[in-house]
């Protein structure tokens, strides 16, 4: 919920950052090329191993994840 004007101009600075930000989506007739999926982890010490990070988007609404590089 928007609380006032400078919370709406926040909310559209956001959205715009990570429109901007990020790959569009892509439909049916501009696919990308299809790669290959990687192997699935079966090992649970690897599973527990992952660095997630969360950023949190629209002061923590959205949040946004990732693997940590």
């Amino acid at each position: 919920m928007i609380r006032n004007q400078r919370h709406l101009l926040h909310a559209l600075r956001e959205y715009e950052r990570f429109h901007n930000s990020h790959p569009p989506h892509q439909g049916i007739a501009n696919a990308l090329p299809v790669r290959p999926l990687p192997q699935p982890i079966t090992s649970q010490d690897k599973i527990t191993d992952l660095d997630i990070r969360r950023r949190p988007r629209l002061s923590g609404i959205p949040n946004e994840y990732h693997h940590a590089a």
